[in-house]
């Protein structure tokens, strides 16, 4: 659009496709695309992808879980296989064959490796920093604390009464 005054603060996105379904994938992948925009406005960090920093954290908290006794204990391992179901599920999704990516990212993590993530390109795994493959911080951990809040919540719960009839 020309002529319009103060355009600077105006956007227009024409969409078009030859079937309905085209048009709804554009306009989805137009909101991922502004809502990463938004992220990195609201707080300005980024972090590489491809699972690195979910392994890591995976990592982490299974080491942490052998140092820690009782229910703590159980709790911080399972909270460390929460986080691994990340990566596995990043490899499903993209064809490749989840346990050995998982596995070689495991390996490359413990052996000091931090940046390397899931290359789903190549199917391999691969330093993420070094391919440009980042991330906003926000995303990730607004979705650590969304869930977290969540399994809170599930545990407050005292008792389930079962309701028939309705």
């Amino acid at each position: 659009m020309t002529g319009v005054p103060n355009a600077s603060n105006i956007c227009t996105v024409v969409v078009r496709g030859s079937t309905g379904s085209i048009v709804d994938e554009a306009e989805r992948s137009l909101h991922d695309a502004l809502c990463v925009v938004r992220s990195l406005v609201k707080e300005r960090y980024l972090m590489v992808g491809g699972s690195a920093p979910e392994i890591e954290v995976a990592l982490g908290l299974e080491a942490e879980s052998k140092v820690r006794t009782g229910m703590d204990s159980f709790i911080f391992r399972r909270y460390g296989e929460a986080f691994e179901v990340i990566p596995y599920t990043l490899a499903e999704n993209a064809g490749l064959h989840p346990i050995a990516i998982v596995t070689d990212l495991r390996a490359k993590h413990a052996s000091g490796l931090k940046t390397h993530g899931i290359n789903i390109k190549k199917g391999i795994v691969s330093d993420m920093l070094e391919l440009g493959v980042v991330q906003p911080l926000l995303v990730s951990t607004s979705a650590i604390k969304l869930a977290t809040e969540t399994v809170a919540i599930i545990m407050k719960i005292d008792d389930v009464i079962l309701v028939r009839g309705f």
